[in-house]
């Protein structure tokens, strides 16, 4: 691990276990992330130089620490904090941490989605890693997908500046032809790009 890494993890160590107790803090956790992209101050930039409307891979892995804390591990991703991470990524003109947030991203969501469909998913630290591939656990149908959660991540895509291709391909995966009228089919995907 490089000294940067290992300060940024030494300093996140506030916010595990106990500040981290359950999704909802978690999301607020997220918010603080987000305003420091926002603003490039803030505790998740100290140390280090950080520019206004900027990810880089400090930022990611600060959204990772938080998304797979012991606390919240065993539990799904929460609504709420996928909502943060689409906040981040809307926050952020500017990306320098190799694509490692937007594999966060399509983790995420297609993780909130998959729960709230009630289809198993694994635990977060196994879900969210880097070297775990989405479509090893991810669903591959629209069978047992709740379709209103697909249309709320339809919604957090439509008319954004940056899109997400591997979450868009999930979703028109799990989407389908056959599951919506091919006359929703545009309205669902008008995401800007």
């Amino acid at each position: 691990m490089s000294a940067p890494v290992v300060k940024l993890a030494e300093s996140i160590d506030a916010l595990e276990p106990s500040a981290i107790s359950c999704q909802h803090s978690a999301a607020q956790a997220l918010t603080i992330v987000r305003d420091g992209v926002i603003t490039g101050e803030g505790p998740t930039t100290r140390g280090r130089v950080h520019f206004s409307r900027a990810l880089d891979a400090f930022d990611a892995e600060w959204c990772a620490r938080i998304l797979t804390a012991a606390a919240v591990d065993d539990q799904p991703i929460s609504r709420a904090e996928a909502e943060a991470l689409f906040e981040i990524n809307d926050a952020a003109a500017e990306r320098s941490d190799e694509g490692r947030f937007d594999d966060l991203l399509a983790k995420a969501v297609v993780h909130h989605a998959a729960s709230a469909s009630g289809l198993p998913v694994p635990l977060r630290t196994v879900a969210l890693a880097p070297d775990t591939a989405i479509e090893s656990w991810a669903p591959t149908q629209a069978v047992g997908v709740d379709t209103e959660v697909l249309e709320w991540i339809a919604g957090q895509m439509r008319g954004k500046r940056r899109g997400n291709g591997t979450l868009m391909a999930l979703v028109a995966t799990l989407i389908g032809a056959a599951t919506l009228p091919l006359a929703q089919l545009p309205n669902l995907f008008d995401i800007g790009l």
